[in-house]
């Protein structure tokens, strides 16, 4: 019997679509390359904002459309939370699936398709199919959150925090290196609360440092309120560790981080950038600004602008609020405007242009290491080129380093030494290779 996933959502997300694979391969199930060929369709469903869940729907629908003989399961956070919803307003979809207990994705595959259910056999996660491209991997550190921002769905989908072992964490890291991979991008709703049998994040951070090779560390998601600075010490002394921050501050005016249920402050957060950057002085800062939050006034929207010119991220993303139900902030008043959200947002995308232009300049005249992703023809006379990343760029959601290949020998996954050459447009590097 053979499945085809079809993952939405984020990172975390794809870890569980990840494990989903694992298990069903266990149960001697096979994946399909094409969905024509799979009897069973997955669809790992984001269930995060409004769009993501219209996504996801439209998946199943687009899926009912092209092959309507074959059996579809909607899995992931839009099942967890909407599953009887969405068994009498989808048929569309011949069963759910949610997030509880990823490994009994097998029975509920042989229940929608019914047929005899196996029992799995075992295998360590760090050995599950990967998603990421060549190179990459993802290592989920934490499920759920207790942070209870008022305006995330995510402890209704996903619950309260629960953090894994330490010593689960690093067996998966040792057996992800054993594969050939050479970036541990660790990953969580918030990494920076990680708690386990005594020890944080720095304390995970050092086991993983114990172990040996030439890899790269990444470290995405950590909640302003909960840097814990002595993981800087390990990233002054083992550059293995990368020196990236995923720091969501989100807003900067007082009321409205209070309304967001967030104790720092502008002034807060200003100081651990200039304290990150003090220590670190190669670090780069992304950050994530949330527009039109209920009571959000054009003063608070000022006091944003005036925060981010301060802050100046190396790269910022921003998203308009979408208004999600039983969250806290669904019932409060003053709800802002579609309209003057998004506008807000296009503004604050566009004074991050020149600021993230200047950023990106810096790296020109570095010798850098790049790992590479994709080859593609389409260079200078047709030269060969390489897609991939410096240590500045996150997997996706960052810029990309264009390699000039120069005839070298190499395969995807690889990490190369470059020089940067030059900016291409506003985020990308051009890289030469050696």
């Amino acid at each position: 019997m053979r499945y085809y996933v079809d993952p939405f959502g984020c990172a975390k997300n794809q870890v569980d679509a990840e494990n989903m694979m694992l298990y069903l391969n266990n149960a001697g199930w096979s994946a399909a390359p094409d969905a024509a060929d799979a009897d069973i369709i997955i669809v790992n469903s984001c269930g995060f904002i409004q769009s993501a869940k219209q996504e996801s729907i439209n998946a199943v629908l687009g899926w009912r459309k092209l092959h309507p003989g074959k059996k579809i399961l909607l899995a992931g956070c839009l099942a967890q939370r909407y599953a009887q919803k969405l068994a009498q307003s989808l048929p569309e979809a011949d069963g759910f699936f949610g997030i509880d207990d990823i490994s009994q994705i097998a029975a509920a595959v042989h229940s929608v398709i019914g047929a005899k259910n196996e029992t799995p056999r075992k295998s360590p996660t760090a050995l599950r199919p990967l998603l990421s491209f060549p190179g990459s991997a993802y290592v989920k550190i934490s499920e759920g959150c207790d942070n209870n921002c008022t305006f995330c769905a995510i402890p209704l989908i996903r619950g309260p925090l629960r953090c894994r072992a330490v010593a689960d964490i690093v067996d998966e890291c040792r057996g992800l290196l054993a594969r050939g991979i050479k970036e541990l991008c660790v990953i969580g709703q918030d990494i920076g609360s990680y708690r386990s049998g005594g020890a944080g994040l720095p304390e995970l951070l050092n086991a993983i440092a114990e172990l040996e090779g030439n890899f790269w560390v990444r470290l995405l998601y950590i909640h302003p309120d909960h840097f814990p600075l002595p993981i800087l010490d390990l990233m002054e002394r083992d550059r293995r560790f990368l020196p990236y921050f995923d720091i969501p501050f989100q807003h900067a005016s007082p009321k409205i981080l209070a309304a967001m249920n967030r104790r720092g402050s502008a002034e807060d957060y200003l100081a651990l950038a200039a304290t990150i950057r003090q220590r670190i002085p190669a670090a780069v800062i992304r950050t994530t600004f949330l527009l039109g939050f209920p009571g959000e006034t054009d003063a608070d929207f000022a006091a944003l602008l005036d925060f981010q010119q301060k802050l100046r991220a190396d790269w910022l993303g921003c998203f308009a609020y979408s208004r999600e139900e039983e969250t806290p902030a669904c019932t409060m008043k003053n709800q802002v405007p579609a309209k003057t959200a998004i506008r807000r947002q296009r503004q604050v995308e566009e004074r991050q242009i020149p600021i993230t232009a200047k950023s990106v300049d810096r790296f020109i005249g570095e010798n850098l290491d790049v790992l590479l992703e994709e080859r593609f023809e389409g260079g200078d006379g047709g030269a060969p080129l390489w897609l991939g990343r410096l240590y500045c760029h996150a997997p996706e959601v960052d810029g990309a380093a264009v390699v000039i290949d120069g005839g070298m020998e190499a395969q995807a996954g690889d990490v190369i030494p470059c020089t940067v050459a030059a900016r291409k447009g506003v985020v990308d590097l051009e890289v030469r290779a050696g």
